[in-house]
């Protein structure tokens, strides 16, 4: 029967123009309904053309789904009929009657031409089809049959029946919400000649490093049960299901539940959220004009409105074309402008609202003069629709010293005219500032985030050197400029009485000034024998340079990121490599550096007379600050390990340790609990949790499948990670690892042409993304300096409300 014929048939009946209607089917047939409702039918296919017995999942597999079709609210109920005759495909009536089609088949071509145009033509009619397992082996011959089961299982494929843990990404799809995070189970695991990821939906991937996946291994992304609106239908595919012992599985059955309850049309799912082509990433921002900033500076930062205006910062560095001054001698030394520009997506307009006179302009050459002070962050107050407040995190030039070579960051209030888009810089109240030495770059951070209760968070850098200490650890104590320590980031990080390499937490005040929350890390009142003191604002120690923080406001939980030093190999004497961390921080605490990293992994102490000659360990449980440079406390809060942490070697290298718990160092020895990442050059950029909200989400609003998910990314675009990830809540605190990351480089691109050097993200209120990129070069802007919008264009779940099988009761 031609394809054409057999959805002639399909087609029968009232307002069947473009999709299936079983119902009216069903009807025209004369089909027995149950009382109340409408009959909804699943035809179960369990044909093959193996020789040999059949296969021992088809009656158990029969069975289950007749039982899945019998339980459940009676609108959610629905019939099987099984046969393993393939002529039903080329009855059109018979088809018709079906909402979803379940193969079950042991593989091979089963279906002769006619017979594939049949399940071709009912798929295009908009039919439902379930494959189980081996069902990705049927067809192969069929580019179209690949298609709709979206991956074919690779030859090397391990035969054996392993027990391995499944992640499961999708939180809200009816195929995997009710199941857990990570889902332990016995089964077997196809490889994937071509992974699928990107072309399908994506609801669970197996891990495996939990089982032997053999020579044809996919790596870390290994999809096991997807979806995706197909060719007019709905088809649904999970490699499991290739035991007869899952159909007995309380939580396979609850996966095979919701995929049948979609197919069939009797509840709705999102199989677009993870598709590329869903997503659209367009450039919003235009180059500048030669020898101007009307667009973009040197981009550093951003945040948005509630109406959606995106307010975004320049450091301080100028265009590459224009001059810059290192000579200390020169009263204009280091002097740059910090800009504030604002894009309003009404319109598609930029303004540039403010210039301030920041230290802040590149420098060049070796570690004594190049900058990464200016323009830090910025934030709106949390009633800025009424008061027009904007709070930015500043190196003034005016607090410039050039013969100590000290200058002051700060955080300021200035005001903004909301009709005009114009800051008034003589608006500016100071509500926080402290000293910098500013002889020897780096480490400025520059993230800042409200929670709910209106507490403001800084995350101010180390201001200490790269240098010095071979790219390990930061605690050199030797060098120093008129006195000031610029090598020992004990001084700074490590100091409980110095707001430099901290997370700040402060209570901003209507007259400018500022008050403490409870609840940080210290009082500001505490003391110890030797006179050393704290400071009141600390919420979080122990971070070297984060350049990016996030509070997600439902939670008042804060998410951080930031940047390790640059030892590419660990070192049995020294410690670990560099490691840029993320970290869950639920409480306040000391995040370790310049003592410890990743999850407490110590380094080895330097000190006076010799900070050539290693000391001992650090103990992360009970660190001390010795430094001579210490003016803060001695005994230090315990360390909390930090969830997220890689190196050019890989994601979050462990060892083996001793009886005392140093680890041994040895690349040869290590292991990588987190597989996705991998560094090389890196700088972290931590990014939001999305929050799906369905009463404020715009037309490409991203869906609700991300919503809680966690973006966490990095400067560099390479094999550095862009990934969302899922975090446990009840470990995530005490530094958990992530449960699950899937990429978003394909949605997000990378590239010269795309999204190379990703600065900051955040979504604005309509669920859409705004990205930033740096641009190509350093401490300037240039034609790749931009502000991007990603967008969401896949649409609303299917199938249609008017499209369900069955109407609300």
């Amino acid at each position: 029967m031609a394809a054409g014929a057999l959805a002639a048939g399909l087609l029968t009946g009232p307002a069947a123009a473009a999709r299936l209607d079983p119902n009216a089917m069903a009807a025209a047939l004369d089909l027995p309904s149950p009382p109340g409702s409408d009959d909804v039918k699943v035809l179960l296919f369990y044909g093959s053309a193996a020789d040999g017995d059949e296969s021992p999942v088809v009656n158990p597999a029969i069975a289950a789904i007749e039982k899945i079709g019998q339980s459940g609210p009676t609108d959610q109920q629905f019939r099987v009929q099984a046969t393993d005759d393939p002529g039903v495909f080329t009855n059109a009536k018979k088809m018709g009657s079906y909402n979803s089609v379940v193969f079950l088949t042991g593989g091979g071509d089963v279906l002769d031409p006619e017979q594939e145009a049949g399940l071709e033509a009912y798929m295009e009619a908009g039919g439902g089809f379930v494959g189980l397992h081996d069902a990705a082996r049927a067809e192969p011959y069929s580019d179209w049959f690949t298609g709709l089961i979206g991956a074919r299982p690779a030859a090397d494929s391990p035969g054996s029946v392993q027990r391995a843990t499944v992640e499961v990404g999708d939180r809200v799809n009816p195929a995997t919400q009710q199941l857990p995070l990570e889902w332990k189970r016995p089964d077997q695991w196809f490889n994937w000649q071509q992974n699928p990821t990107g072309t399908v939906h994506t609801v669970a991937r197996v891990r495996e490093s939990t089982y032997q996946p053999g020579t044809g291994a996919n790596g870390w992304d290994h999809p096991v049960s997807w979806c995706r609106d197909y060719d007019g239908g709905r088809s649904f595919y999970t490699a499991m299901g290739g035991t007869a012992s899952s159909y007995d599985e309380t939580d396979f059955r609850s996966h095979l539940r919701g995929a049948l309850l979609w197919t069939t049309r009797l509840v709705q799912a999102d199989c677009k959220a993870t598709i590329t082509a869903d997503y659209k990433a367009e450039r919003v921002t235009k180059p500048n004009q030669p020898g101007q900033n009307d667009q973009i500076g040197e981009p550093h930062g951003m945040t948005i409105a509630p109406d959606g205006r995106v307010f975004y910062i320049g450091r301080g560095g100028a265009d590459a074309a224009q001059p810059v001054v290192t000579d200390w001698n020169d009263p204009n030394v280091g002097r740059g402008k910090g800009q504030i520009h604002v894009y309003d997506p009404k319109t598609g307009q930029v303004t540039l609202a403010a210039e301030l006179d920041v230290f802040g302009n590149k420098g060049g050459g070796d570690e004594l003069t190049k900058i990464e002070e200016g323009l830090l962050g910025i934030e709106l107050d949390p009633d800025f629709e009424h008061n027009g407040w904007v709070y930015v995190y500043y190196t003034p030039f005016s607090g410039l010293n050039r013969e100590t070579q000290m200058d002051t960051r700060q955080v300021s209030r200035f005001t903004l005219d909301l009709a005009t888009n114009k800051l008034a810089v003589s608006s500016e109240k100071v509500l926080l500032k402290w000293p910098a030495q500013v002889h020897s770059c780096c480490h400025a951070g520059g993230g800042m985030s409200w929670d709910s209760k209106g507490n403001l968070y800084i995350a101010v850098g180390d201001n200490n050197s790269s240098q010095f200490s071979d790219g390990y650890s930061g605690n050199n104590p030797e060098p120093n400029y008129q006195g000031v320590s610029f090598a020992d980031a004990r001084r700074t990080a490590g100091n409980t009485n110095n707001l430099n390499g901290k997370i700040l937490r402060i209570h901003p005040e209507p007259d400018g000034t500022y008050t403490l929350p409870e609840g940080n890390l210290f009082t500001g009142k505490e003391t110890d024998e030797g006179g050393g003191k704290t400071r009141g604002e600390i919420y979080a120690m122990g971070v070297r340079n984060p350049a990016r923080i996030f509070v997600d406001k439902k939670t008042d939980i804060l998410y951080a990121g930031w940047v390790g030093p640059d030892a590419n190999d660990p070192s049995p004497t020294w410690g670990p490599a560099k490691y840029d961390q993320f970290a869950v921080i639920t409480k306040a605490s000391n995040r370790g550096w310049p003592y410890c990293m990743g999850n407490k992994q110590p380094y080895r102490d330097r000190n006076l007379p010799d900070p050539t000659q290693p000391l001992g360990w650090y103990d992360c449980d009970h660190p001390k600050n010795e430094s001579p440079n210490n003016d803060g406390l001695v005994n230090l809060p315990p360390v909390t390990g930090n969830n997220i942490w890689y190196s050019p070697q890989g994601g979050a290298p462990d060892y083996p340790r001793n009886a005392d718990g140093i680890p041994s160092y040895d690349k040869d020895q290590a292991t990588y609990l987190l597989p996705w990442l991998k560094g090389g050059g890196q700088a972290t950029m931590d990014g939001p949790i999305y929050h799906y909200d369905a009463a404020t989400a715009g037309p490409n609003a991203w869906p609700a499948y991300w919503d809680g998910k966690w973006f966490v990314g990095d400067f560099y675009d390479q094999t550095q990670p862009r990934n969302a990830v899922i975090m446990d809540p009840k470990t995530m605190g005490d530094g958990g690892l992530p449960v699950h990351s899937e990429s978003l480089k394909k949605i997000i691109p990378t590239g010269n042409d795309g999204i190379g050097n990703l600065m900051d993200w955040e979504f604005a209120p309509d669920g859409s993304l705004y990205v930033l990129d740096y641009g190509r070069g350093f401490f300037t802007s240039d034609e790749h300096s931009a502000l991007w919008h990603v967008t969401y264009t896949g649409g609303a779940p299917t199938p249609a409300p008017e499209d369900l099988a069955r109407k609300a009761q």
